[in-house]
């Protein structure tokens, strides 16, 4: 089942480059490991899309540049058809503008085309295991800035910018304990699961049962937009007050 997997299942993944070299080499740097398993390869965003509904992968690793369907904007769909598949978008500039717009897309964060083997092998499974792939400065201004953008969107006299933001969310069916908007208030500065059950006096354990019961109430894959979905709702906003 699409976005569930077992400790002897490996995790189902999705390669979405349009140029070959690219995706065969990602390809071979995820080879020969027993809990991850490439499903299918797409060369632009729609085929992408496509493959997500053939064969519902737990994450897709998603370049920006691509034709016909570029990777924000599959990321957009991919994420509204299938909101537990995790995105982790590939790029070769951390440019800001583009790692914001990928955050607000539904990407869980990014790694470089020029990553080296152990550094993408690690991101994959930081997004799979519930954890943020972004450092924690870069996290907090990106998290920032959504805070700033949802802001202004509230304005009486603000206008969506091209029609394309979504209407506010819908509060979570099930309401985040005092605990849990005490530890996603914690994801939104960046913290890592560890450094939470350091802060909080509670065992690791705890910390990623907690961390995995906020993304089930918010209805994401990923810590990164929990934070975000957290942001929109004002969430944070709360546990300050």
């Amino acid at each position: 089942m699409q976005g569930e997997s077992s400790s002897t299942a490996p995790a189902r993944l999705l390669i979405a480059d349009d140029h070959d070299l690219v995706r065969e080499g990602t390809r071979t740097m995820l080879m020969g490991e027993p809990d991850l398993e490439v499903v299918g390869e797409a060369e632009n965003g729609r085929e992408a899309l496509e493959l997500c509904r053939e064969y519902g992968p737990d994450l897709v690793l998603m370049d920006i540049r691509m034709p016909e369907m570029n990777g924000l904007e599959a990321t957009r769909a991919i994420k509204a058809e299938f909101p537990t598949t995790s995105i982790l978008m590939v790029t070769s500039h951390e440019d800001p503008d583009y790692l914001l717009d990928a955050v607000r897309a539904g990407a869980a964060g990014y790694v470089l085309k020029e990553s080296s083997r152990h550094e993408l092998l690690d991101s994959v499974r930081k997004v799979l295991g519930g954890d943020s792939p972004l450092n924690g400065g870069l996290a907090m201004r990106l998290l920032k800035r959504v805070a700033d953008e949802t802001g202004k969107q509230t304005e009486p006299a603000a206008e969506p910018a091209g029609g394309r933001h979504e209407p506010p969310s819908k509060p979570p069916a099930e309401p985040l304990s005092a605990r849990e908007l005490e530890i996603v208030g914690l994801l939104a500065t960046g913290n890592t699961n560890r450094q939470i059950a350091q802060s909080l006096l509670i065992s690791l354990s705890s910390t990623k049962t907690y961390v995995q019961r906020i993304m089930k109430k918010l209805k994401v894959s990923d810590r990164t937009q929990a934070a975000v979905r957290a942001i929109e709702l004002g969430l944070l906003e709360q546990e300050e007050r």
